[in-house]
């Protein structure tokens, strides 16, 4: 293969291109994002909750959710970190793409406010409660090699369950998207390196997640990577599936930036 090496005046023209287009893509954003959502979490009312679950600590579970309903994920039982994938019920082959979710929204902290895209330009989640904030869309969850050299043994890890989660449901695992693990503090510092800040969280943490198109959800409840616990113990996780309710026009997952804008009209142009 042959690489191009550019000029160090092309370089600084291209980056010129692009410090402008995420200040325009900036400046239409508001200029403030709420705040963390408040704890305790609400009480969800009965008649509102079409199921929950909680994952043990190492397992893995997958439902299907239509679109308007809400995934609230939270963290009755102790810390943990869970990681999430989603693919289109309509269409598996479009699925959760974290690396869109990040580069059209110029940021990789995930909080209320923002929205989570499929690879094909659509908003598949809207994050309209959290509490803390830091969750990673860059790292990706455990593996088998991460796990031994972590604990000395073999423990259950993301990518298996993963794995198994789609085969159940009728996929391979080619078909599985990188993994947004939700309840991780991982920090980038100016040297490009990843830090765990577990002072970013609150306790008793829970965020919500809601559907913009039907889709089936996969979570799995193992430690992250950079969890600098030796001992491998992730607490249960519970998820509650709540009804739908239609949001306003002004919502403001759905207008705070120009690119979840245009994702939502991508969403209305499908469902034609």
């Amino acid at each position: 293969m042959t690489h191009v090496r550019r000029s160090p005046e092309e370089i600084a023209a291209n980056r010129a291109r692009y410090e402008e287009h995420q200040r325009k893509g900036l400046e239409f954003a508001p200029k403030a994002l709420p705040g963390a959502s408040p704890l305790p979490a609400p009480e969800i009312a009965p008649d509102k909750i079409v199921h929950r679950e909680v994952i043990p600590g190492g397992w893995y579970w997958s439902t299907n959710i239509k679109k308007n309903e809400t995934l609230r994920v939270s963290l009755d039982n102790g810390f943990s970190t869970i990681s999430l994938v989603a693919w289109s019920a309509a269409d598996t082959s479009e699925r959760l793409n974290l690396p869109d979710t990040v580069k059209v929204q110029w940021t990789t902290a995930l909080g209320q406010g923002r929205v989570i895209f499929s690879d094909m330009g659509r908003v598949m989640f809207s994050v309209t409660e959290d509490s803390s904030g830091v969750h990673d869309g860059l790292m990706g969850g455990s593996t088998s090699a991460s796990n031994a050299a972590k604990y000395g043994e073999e423990k259950r890890n993301t990518r298996n369950n993963l794995i198994l989660l789609a085969t159940k449901a009728g996929l391979d695992k080619r078909d599985i998207p990188p993994a947004l693990a939700l309840f991780a503090p991982v920090r980038v510092d100016q040297d490009g390196a990843f830090l765990w800040k577990p002072e970013l969280l609150r306790g008793g943490d829970y965020v919500e997640l809601r559907a913009e198109m039907d889709m089936i959800v996969g979570f799995s409840n193992c430690p992250h990577p950079l969890d600098p616990d030796p001992v491998y113990r992730p607490n249960p996780v519970t998820v509650t599936r709540i009804a739908a309710i239609e949001p306003p026009a002004d919502d403001l997952c759905r207008t705070a930036t120009a690119e979840a804008v245009r994702g939502f009209e991508n969403n209305a142009l499908a469902a034609m």
